[in-house]
């Protein structure tokens, strides 16, 4: 069974799967950078003192850095 939550759950070295967003008002740039439902992504870094988070987004292979707010709106499917 996989476990559902939001992005800002995961910890250092995991990896998800995006299946949805929890609000309606998602910047495009969230679609544009490819967080896009189906996309894999794993966690690279964690920022101290609840800075940004960094990820690869494993479909073209780009690490991206986001607020902890922005990644609390994600929802994935954690492996």
């Amino acid at each position: 069974m996989r476990n559902r939550t939001s992005l800002d759950k995961l910890k250092k070295g995991e990896k998800a799967v995006i299946i949805d967003f929890d609000s309606h008002d998602i910047p495009a740039k969230f679609f544009e950078l490819g967080f896009i439902p189906g996309t894999e992504v794993e966690v690279k870094h964690i920022a101290p003192l609840d800075g940004p988070i960094c990820l690869n987004i494993s479909a073209n292979n780009a690490l991206i850095a986001i607020r902890k707010s922005e990644a609390k709106v994600i929802l994935i499917d954690q492996k």
